[in-house]
């Protein structure tokens, strides 16, 4: 799981980027100064997400001295939008730059394109478009927001993304879902909850973008 440090003075806005970025799966550790941004800093931490302006000196600062033993990725945050602070805070070793105010939804993406560009990947958290699926944690969020699935919701999704770009037969789902835990069920019932599931995470079930129809055949999810 990636780990993402917080640095933001404000305390109302650094709780909002800590439920957005644990909705979505990830590990948050915050800070609210360099000092404490320095203590809590460590080889696990993924991703800083750094203010530029704290009460005890700037993130600029903060970044040099990261950068003086370490490549972790910094995505800066500002309410500076001027083409100087820009070039400047890409000189001082960041990775991205966000201006605020900024929707978190696409603060969401930011973190995932820095990670994927830094080489940072989860073997344990599933991406795909805006849902996110953390396998430690049995959580699913989609837009940064928390999904409710029932337990058999959860494993038909679980199987289908193990089985990403594989197509899945509702024979191995009866087997994989149903049937390890010896109960029968009828192929109906296998209808009806994947049918809840699509309702759930599809923004539009009628038009699904994530579980897909392979006509005479099963299920398949692309990631």
């Amino acid at each position: 799981m990636s780990h993402i440090l917080i640095v933001e003075d404000d305390p109302l806005f650094n709780e909002a980027l800590c439920r957005t970025l644990e909705k979505a799966g990830y590990s948050v550790q915050r800070a609210y100064s360099l000092i404490e941004a320095t203590a809590h800093m460590d080889r696990q931490t993924s991703l800083l997400i750094v203010d530029i302006g704290l009460p005890d000196g700037t993130g600029l600062e903060f970044c040099r001295n990261v950068r003086q033993t370490s490549q972790v990725p910094v995505i800066f945050l500002t309410a500076r939008d001027g083409e100087e602070d820009m070039i400047q805070a890409f000189d001082w070793g960041a990775d991205d730059y966000l201006v605020k105010p900024f929707p978190m939804a696409v603060l969401l993406k930011h973190v995932e394109a820095v990670l994927r560009r830094s080489g940072e990947k989860d073997q344990n958290l599933y991406t795909y478009k805006d849902l996110v699926v953390d396998l430690n944690r049995k959580r699913v969020c989609r837009s940064g927001r928390l999904l409710k699935l029932t337990a058999r919701e959860y494993q038909l999704l679980e199987l289908l993304m193990r089985n990403a770009g594989k197509v899945v037969t509702k024979t191995m789902m009866l087997e994989q879902v149903w049937d390890v835990e010896e109960v029968y069920v009828e192929e109906n019932t296998v209808n009806v909850t994947l049918n809840r599931l699509k309702k759930k995470i599809e923004p539009d079930p009628a038009n699904p973008v994530y579980i897909k129809n392979v006509f005479g055949l099963g299920y398949t999810m692309e990631l």
